[in-house]
């Protein structure tokens, strides 16, 4: 069934976030969620990287060969990722120097890359558009929720403006690593609380709609993830 414009622009915030649901980008996630300020930089450069990528990519799928769709999916994106670094370099210079290499490890953000294989390679430029700003959306908004939990409990500001009561009162380890794994999990668990369980989650993981099933070595014996099959007689591998 063909989902409407409006379902895959929401279903990344909620029932496919990609970083509360599908459990991608952990680590800037967990890196860059200890202030607002650092997570809605970070949110909004990968956002703006997810719509442009996919746009791309979608408007070249018929052109690009199969056999090098990856190679292909990550030029494109590393070429909007450097633009995008080079402009908060000339223009946002605080949140370049915050950010670091977090900027230019965008490149090898799962979520992007997914995009582009699952919906981008397969779909018209505006429904990738808005299955990237959909994504880029829920991206930006669990870093932002989790950024606010961090630092006005964590150190007691907002923005870096000390808060009444909470810049006295507040859990320094919630700044910590083991801060960022609390509050991603307690999310998490908010998240699956709302959907309901309703989460999509991988039912089968056997080769069947693999992208990869038709360059897979099944005939001897082998598998696209590695191990070893048995393979019946007449070479039907089981």
């Amino acid at each position: 069934m063909k989902e409407n414009k409006l379902s895959i622009l929401t279903k990344g915030i909620i029932r496919e976030n990609p970083t509360l649901v599908l459990v991608l980008g952990t680590c800037p996630s967990i890196a860059k969620s200890n202030s607002l300020f650092n997570a809605l930089g970070l949110g909004l450069c990968t956002a703006i990287v997810l719509v442009l990528s996919n746009i791309m990519i979608s408007a070249l799928r018929k052109v690009i060969p199969d056999k090098v769709r990856i190679p292909c999916y990550i030029l494109i994106i590393a070429s909007f990722v450097t633009i995008i670094q080079m402009l908060v370099h000339a223009y946002l210079p605080d949140l370049y120097d915050s950010l670091g290499a977090f900027i230019a490890l965008i490149v090898v953000n799962c979520i992007i890359l997914g995009r582009a294989e699952m919906f981008a390679s397969k779909n018209p430029v505006g429904d990738s558009a808005l299955d990237g700003l959909g994504m880029g959306l829920g991206f930006t908004l669990s870093l932002t929720c989790m950024a606010l939990i961090r630092e006005v409990f964590g150190a007691g500001q907002f923005f870096g403006i000390d808060l009444p009561f909470f810049s006295t009162y507040n859990f320094p380890i919630l700044q910590k690593t083991f801060g960022g794994f609390l509050v991603f999990g307690i999310m998490i668990a908010v998240v699956g609380l709302i959907s309901k369980g309703k989460a999509p989650y991988k039912k089968s993981f056997g080769c069947e709609g693999c992208p990869n099933a038709s360059i897979c070595n099944v005939a001897a014996g082998q598998s696209a993830c590695g191990g070893k099959d048995e393979v019946k007689e007449g070479g039907e591998a089981q």
